[in-house]
């Protein structure tokens, strides 16, 4: 069924510079749109934007040209923003996911310091191309339901291995423990013993990209710089101190260093974030007690089972 209808494709030869029309363009695979700045090998291949947005906002006296929010496809009789991550989209013979809604904007454009406002932030989609095709003004877009396999990320804390001092051992580990439990790994992240880098990834992974869980390794012990509990605890709406308490629990049979951990568990939105010790031995002896019993909970969270 066509749901969508195409009305403007936009690209930008370098980045921070405005996208330009363009009538028709070449999705690839894995990358994004051909001749785009900002194609690549991440989650960010293709940004989207819904034609009826725009012209709610030129309504206020913005006229804003298609391309000037950095939309590479403008469509109407879509709603973009209310589609979850993971939502497929076709169009001719490509095929799209939705991997973000909305985006943190660092620096104000152009637009944001004229209106004092701007709608892509909280408006405009990311998607990655599955499979690649041409596409061109007028094509249409239908709406199909995303894969079934429940998204999650991996984030390890470490100086040591951010500057790349020290390999990082746990967080590979541990995804590669979700992904033989049925997991896709959307997002492998190394990141400094950093509060607010911390932070501000949680609530991206939460908020924009909708993972439904996320696991970190390390910071969780009595060193100054050990801030992940503090991190996790900011960006929390809700505890979930059952999955913190039993992992410790579990540890302690093989170790009492078990109770200088200070990991936590919470739930944000519908992503819950559990906290793991940073050696790979507490990785694997943690996600094998914790995964098999996990599941239930998670479907619970999405509004998905009983309970």
């Amino acid at each position: 069924m066509r749901q969508g209808v195409i009305r403007a494709i936009c690209v930008s030869s370098a980045r921070g510079t405005e996208k330009h029309e363009i009538t028709q363009g070449r999705l690839v695979e894995n990358w994004g749109l051909e001749g785009d700045a900002h194609g690549g090998d991440w989650h960010r291949q293709i940004s989207l934007l819904s034609l009826a947005r725009v012209e709610a906002f030129n309504a206020s006296g913005a006229d804003v040209k298609p391309g000037a929010f950095g939309e590479n496809l403008l469509v109407s009789g879509i709603d973009f923003s209310g589609l979850p991550v993971g939502t497929r989209l076709k169009v001719g013979d490509a095929l799209l996911e939705l991997t973000q809604i909305g985006k943190q904007c660092h620096t104000h454009c152009k637009i944001y310091h004229r209106m004092g406002d701007c709608i892509m932030p909280r408006e405009g989609v990311f998607a990655r191309v599955l499979k690649g095709g041409m596409v061109q003004i007028g094509d249409g877009m239908e709406i199909l339901p995303g894969e079934d396999a429940p998204r999650a990320a991996v984030i390890t804390l470490s100086d040591r291995c951010s500057s790349g001092q020290r390999q990082d051992l746990g967080g590979p580990l541990a995804a590669e423990f979700l992904e033989k439990a049925g997991y896709r790994v959307d997002a492998k992240l190394l990141l400094p013993d950093e509060r607010d880098q911390l932070q501000e990834a949680l609530i991206d992974l939460c908020d924009r990209r909708q993972v439904r869980l996320i696991v970190t390794t390390g910071g969780t012990g009595f060193s100054p710089r050990d801030i992940t509990p503090e991190a996790t605890l900011a960006v929390a709406e809700r505890n979930a101190p059952g999955i913190a308490e039993a992992l410790r629990a579990e540890s302690m049979k093989t170790t009492p260093r078990a109770m200088l951990s200070r990991g936590v568990s919470v739930i944000r939105g519908r992503t819950l974030i559990v906290n793991l010790p940073g050696s790979p031995k507490a990785v694997e002896e943690y996600l094998s007690f914790l995964l098999p019993t996990l599941s239930h909970g998670l479907e619970i969270l999405s509004g998905q089972g009983d309970a």
